[in-house]
């Protein structure tokens, strides 16, 4: 059980429009691998289903271990993924090396 975060390589919506762009998933994952590799086979969710057909790549930025579905919901409402949450936007490495 966990909550993730991914970073994609590049936005991904509408170029135009800034705050029609997304630059990061939160998810939660029973089985955190099972649900990364339906990620990249473009699976799981409409968003990162999105980001398979456009070729995007991503990045696990990071990870709660023992996360819940609350916790989920909670970095989800913060808004905050790319100032507060994401360790790539910040100039740190990511969970995976990245």
């Amino acid at each position: 059980m966990a909550v993730y975060l991914l970073h994609f390589d590049r936005p991904i919506g509408n170029p135009e429009n800034p705050r029609g762009q997304a630059r990061h998933y939160i998810g939660y994952a029973l089985d955190l691998e099972a649900r990364l590799e339906a990620h990249r086979q473009g699976n799981g969710s409409a968003l990162m289903a999105a980001v398979a057909r456009a070729g995007v790549g991503w990045t696990v930025a990071r990870v709660w271990p023992n996360g819940d579905r609350e916790l989920e919901r909670r970095l989800k409402r913060m808004k905050a993924a790319p100032r507060l949450l994401c360790p790539i936007c910040r100039g740190e490495r990511g969970d995976d090396g990245g």
